[in-house]
């Protein structure tokens, strides 16, 4: 009995433990996982060019302005029609003044003849031959494609400082991650130090206590750090018009390079040759003046021809050519007053692009001057983090061997922790401000693409 029960017991374990054959579609795979995009920089830049919704729109307004540049050329181009018709009709000669005394001379006993058969094809001709206002209104038509174009280049400048200072952003959270990661690992260690201290009698629970709060409190820092991280990289992959499912891994870090000096003098001469806002305005006075000269030369006359030439008769076979050839002079003379509002209309708008002119370089301005007063504080800022955390680290280290020899608490450790994780903020905060400010001082001078 004793044999048979250990028989039964040994068939229940390996029934257990038997691993089954694997066949194909036994089990499930294991979904694959969203795509990773690895991108720098510069390819960050490029995918928000081609992807970004304000750029693609602005282009749609170029092709836009072009057609209606084309729409005014057609209005000083000939214009020719035809048609051809065939109908069959009746005509009252009394309603042409034909008297019934002389609609019975013609033979005619009523005045509505018998139903007879037209046929005509003709072509028609209309040019204009000399029309100020039309010639106008097709300069303003061109300059308003120059304004569109100048308007997207505007938006590209904006959109790639836009990408750059994001992708600055998501660098600067992930830097955050991998300084709370260090600030965890460090907490760990001297969490450690602080038990073994305790197991060798020369430390007090306080102390351990201590040190596992510090460690709780990086923990907390590291998760608020985490969603940041992917806070930022959402925000980056919606300015670039990528999918959301893309797993986003950035590939440069924040750094410092080096960077010349230059005078606000020299850099806003530099600003005022190549902002494109600057050049935009200027085309848009040229495109205010353009429409005002265009109206105000509605009051000159205006030659145009007409001509046509066709096929006219009651049968088709027996149609014969007919034609006519005119020119037509306009002359305006009154029209209530509408063509004066329209002229006052168009002084207020040339009118208000001055204001605007002045009010767009005085913005090119401050951006300069304040992209470069945030450069040179920036860089200032790296030095003193620098700095800042190498003392840091020294105090953390002068107090962890304080600590260890028993010559104090671990209070100091815990300061010192605290100003390590400072340090490192301060240092991440300055390095971000430094390539924050390089992109806003290329975009301030419109030298965003060389910096890319």
């Amino acid at each position: 009995m004793r044999r048979l029960w250990r028989l039964c017991l040994l068939a229940q374990v390996c029934s257990i433990f038997i691993v089954q054959p694997w066949t194909p579609g036994s089990a499930a795979e294991p979904p694959p996982g969203p795509p990773e995009l690895r991108l720098s920089l510069h390819e960050a830049i490029q995918a928000a060019i081609d992807n970004n919704a304000n750029v693609r729109l602005l282009k749609e307004r170029i092709v836009a302005a072009q057609s209606a540049a084309s729409t005014s050329l057609g209005a000083l181009l000939p214009n020719v029609s035809g048609f051809m018709s065939g109908s069959n009709q009746t005509v009252n000669l009394a309603a042409f003044g034909f008297p019934p005394d002389r609609l019975s001379g013609l033979g005619l006993q009523r005045p509505v003849t018998e139903p007879f058969d037209v046929y005509n094809a003709r072509a028609s001709l209309v040019q204009n031959i000399f029309s100020l206002s039309l010639i106008q209104r097709w300069r303003a038509a061109k300059t308003g494609v120059d304004v569109a174009g100048f308007e997207a280049e505007v938006t590209k400048r904006d959109v790639m400082a836009t990408a750059g200072l994001l992708y600055m952003e998501a660098s600067r959270a992930e830097a955050a991650v991998k300084a709370r990661l260090a600030d965890l690992e460090l907490s760990q260690q001297l969490l450690k130090l602080a038990q073994d201290r305790k197991q060798a009698g020369v430390a007090t629970g306080l102390d351990v206590t201590r040190e596992e709060v510090q460690l709780e409190n990086t923990r907390q820092r590291l998760l608020v750090a985490q969603n940041d991280h992917e806070s930022a990289k959402l925000n980056l992959i919606r300015a670039l018009g990528i999918d959301f499912n893309v797993t986003v891994t950035l590939t440069d870090e924040l750094t410092l390079a080096t960077v010349e000096s230059q005078t606000p003098e020299t850099a806003l001469s530099v600003a005022r040759e190549n902002r494109a806002e600057l050049k935009a305005q200027l085309t848009r006075q040229k495109l205010a003046s353009l429409s005002l000269s265009s109206v105000t030369s509605e009051r000159i006359p205006s030659l145009s021809l007409n001509g046509d030439y066709g096929w006219i008769g009651l049968k088709p076979d027996e149609a014969l050519a007919t034609r006519s050839v005119g020119l037509m002079l306009s002359v305006p003379i009154f029209d209530g007053g509408q063509r004066e509002g329209r002229i006052s209309e168009s002084r207020s708008r040339v009118r208000q692009e001055l204001i605007r002119m002045k009010d767009v370089s005085d913005q090119v301005t401050l951006e300069v001057r304040n992209a470069l007063l945030t450069l040179d504080s920036s860089t200032q800022q790296v030095a003193v983090a620098e700095k800042g955390l190498s003392l840091a680290m020294k105090e953390l280290t002068f107090a962890r061997d304080r600590f260890a020899a028993g010559l104090a608490t671990n209070i100091e450790i815990t300061n010192a922790q605290t100003s390590v994780a400072r340090a490192r903020d301060n240092l991440i905060e300055a390095l971000f401000r430094f390539n924050a400010s390089r992109i806003n001082l290329a975009r301030a001078k419109g030298e965003i693409e060389q910096l890319f």
